[in-house]
């Protein structure tokens, strides 16, 4: 049987342990998110995908935060192969002087192989223009259906997904899953198999507007 104390207790662990998603991560200007929730009577998974703006790795990214008591390979939280680049022409995207500009010019923006055209001007910060590729194209910058479930069996059923949720009070860099109410609501959920366990009182705050300090490291 899935408890709740036990799907909680391991995102708590991946918490402790910086693997839990962090919309403030000073690493990444945030761009994105979506989070799926997968059971059925023995099994449970739970993936957050949080998209963001890496200057260092000189792309954005889609990490891919991976739970439950099935994973077929590595450990709750993020491996190495859950890192998504979505940009295919970053050299031609970044000013040659400072990479983390726009180039003149406005080229395109590939992403997985298709160009779009992004209002911005030559000099912009690259985050800001990632950002506009939100919400026409955000389906282009999150995971597909084969890399969501690189980690999960096959045949798990996934009972929902959420576009947007409330993720944590955003002064309370150190506040746990368990102590939040979304993930509470969650974990019933996922021990249930009833999503009308999850009915949030708080307002959404995963737009990355509410996380002024991503990317300021």
């Amino acid at each position: 049987m899935i408890t709740s104390d036990e799907v909680l207790a391991q995102l708590d662990r991946a918490a402790k342990g910086f693997d839990f998603p962090d919309l403030e991560n000073g690493y990444y200007y945030a761009i994105d998110a979506r989070l799926h929730a997968f059971r059925d009577d023995a099994r449970w998974a739970l993936v957050v995908e949080l998209v963001g703006y890496n200057p260092r790795a000189a792309n954005v990214i889609d990490v891919l935060h991976c739970f439950g008591n099935c994973l077929t390979e590595g450990q709750p939280g993020y491996t190495h192969g859950d890192f998504l680049d979505r940009v295919d022409n970053m050299h031609q995207v970044e000013d040659p002087e400072d990479g983390e500009l726009l180039r003149g010019g406005r080229p395109p923006i590939v992403v997985r192989g298709q160009a779009i055209e992004v209002e911005a001007t030559a000099g912009e910060p690259l985050w800001d223009v990632f950002r506009r590729l939100v919400p026409e194209h955000r389906d282009l910058l999150l995971a597909d259906d084969e890399e969501l479930r690189h980690r999960l069996p096959d045949d798990l059923p996934r009972i929902m997904v959420l576009e947007q949720w409330w993720h944590r009070d955003p002064d309370r860099f150190d506040q746990l899953p368990s102590e939040t109410e979304t993930f509470q609501q969650l974990a019933q959920v996922l021990v249930t198999g009833d999503i009308g366990a999850y009915r949030p009182t708080h307002a959404p705050n995963t737009h990355w507007s509410f996380w002024p300090e991503s990317g300021s490291l």
